[in-house]
């Protein structure tokens, strides 16, 4: 069987993103091949680096004339299984602070409620892109529209599922506007547990 190649453009994305991809398009080769990812600060390269010498994989990179670099990793396929959730592992991140991130309706700020809407959903982008993830986001009332199948933020979610963020949505909420069937991203939690998060969280951040 021909060794697959896969590219990986991680351009603009903050750790672990880049790590999270590569290691998405590893498990996609199936066995043998090679993964080239784009990265455009020296940080992932060093990321990607040791993600390949944790796991046997090999590695090289080079700098573009743009600035950008091309990392390579080389899979033989007998190599130990990695996953996404290990991806913090490789990153040269700061400690962690317990970050708590609360969405409470499925606009940000008061006025007109479709500018409100995209400001959400670029709000919750530039969040997956943080170099620090949250521990959590919490979503309840109105909020609860965020996680169901259809909404604007699904893939940026499911994103930051992949790379660790535990997201919980109320289900008394999903009850009450009769979408808990359509839950698409993250589990089910309660009024106990939203306050236990806030209450541990050594920051809290909620979109206004």
């Amino acid at each position: 069987m021909a060794e697959k190649n896969v590219e990986v453009n991680a351009l603009g994305d903050a750790c672990p993103i880049p790590v999270v991809k590569t290691i998405k398009a590893i498990k996609s080769l199936e066995g043998a091949g090679t993964v080239v990812t784009s990265v455009d600060n020296e940080t992932a390269v060093q990321n990607l680096t040791k993600l390949a010498n944790d796991k046997g994989y090999g590695t090289s990179f080079k700098k573009l004339d743009d600035g950008n670099f091309e990392v390579t990793t080389t899979v033989a396929g007998t190599e130990e299984a990695v996953n996404e959730s290990d991806a913090n592992d490789f990153c040269n991140l700061p400690a962690k602070k317990n970050l708590v991130v609360v969405i409470s309706a499925d606009h940000m700020g008061e006025g007109d409620n479709k500018l409100g809407g995209n400001l959400l959903k670029g709000f919750i982008y530039a969040l997956s892109q943080q170099e620090q993830l949250p521990q959590t986001i919490l979503f309840y009332n109105g909020g609860a529209k965020m996680t169901i199948e259809g909404s604007p933020a699904l893939e940026d979610l499911k994103l930051m599922v992949d790379a660790g963020v535990e997201i919980l949505t109320c289900g008394t909420c999903l009850d009450f506007y009769g979408i808990k069937d359509k839950l698409a991203v993250g589990e089910v939690t309660n009024m106990y547990v939203i306050c236990q998060r806030q209450v541990e969280a050594t920051l809290v951040v909620k979109p206004c």
